[in-house]
């Protein structure tokens, strides 16, 4: 991914309330089911910051995530890099009420570079992340009985 880029968005509705969205991704413990399970803690409080460490084959990322936006109850922003590579990057959840669902939507965007060469890294592995977590992982935790896109 590279600064410049177009952002990564993803959308997802769910049939809950988004008081339950919000506590799916800002509750560790309900985080840890959907997202990372090895996310020490997170607060959706301006400043906070967590660090953990995930492996892809031989490669690490040691995530460093430092919250710099929060409109409680509707959206939280956090600043993404790795300890073992250089980049930055932002991602944006935010939460809307649409009739009688709620919508998730993920905004990724980047501030500086991430290395080419590194297959995580690339554009398309990034969107496949991010659809996976939030079209598969979060909505499976948020209604499992809900099909799979």
């Amino acid at each position: 991914m590279k600064f410049g880029d177009p952002p990564i968005v993803v959308a997802q509705s769910f049939m809950v309330s988004v008081e339950r969205v919000w506590d799916a991704i800002t509750v560790p413990d309900q985080m840890t089911q959907w997202y990372f399970e090895n996310m020490p803690d997170f607060k959706p409080e301006v400043g906070f910051q967590t660090s953990f460490l995930t492996e892809v084959e031989d490669r690490r990322y040691t995530h460093q995530w430092e919250v710099t936006d929060v409109v409680p109850g509707r959206q939280v922003t956090y600043r993404w890099t790795y300890k073992e590579h250089p980049g930055v990057g932002h991602v944006v959840f935010t939460i809307a009420k649409t009739g009688t669902q709620s919508t998730l939507t993920l905004t990724n965007t980047i501030d500086r570079d991430f290395p080419e060469d590194v297959p995580e890294f690339q554009r398309e592995a990034c969107m496949g992340g991010w659809d996976y977590f939030i079209r598969n992982r979060l909505k499976q935790f948020l209604d499992p009985a809900a099909p799979l896109l």
